[in-house]
């Protein structure tokens, strides 16, 4: 299983705040962490955001996130809508 860890304090806010008011997020940031390339519909991103990956927390949330599979860590680096991207 890897960690998830937000990439700022900015991401984290945000996350903690989403957690909150959506108990449905943590299961699946907990489901992210056992599998951070097939599930909750993770993809690779491509063009400027090649090498990074995206997946849907709801149906208009995404993160894009950084995996390191050396050390077993997802190191999400943004929260939010399509504009995200």
């Amino acid at each position: 299983m890897y960690e998830v860890h937000p990439a700022n304090s900015k991401v984290e806010k945000v996350l903690l705040n989403l957690i909150k008011q959506r108990k449905d997020i943590a299961e699946k940031l907990k489901r992210l962490a056992e599998e951070p390339r097939r599930n909750v519909g993770a993809h690779p991103l491509h063009g400027r955001l090649a090498g990074k990956w995206a997946c849907w927390l709801g149906s208009n949330l995404r993160i894009i996130y950084v995996i390191d599979d050396l050390n077993k860590k997802i190191e999400i680096e943004a929260v939010g809508t399509h504009k995200i991207y």
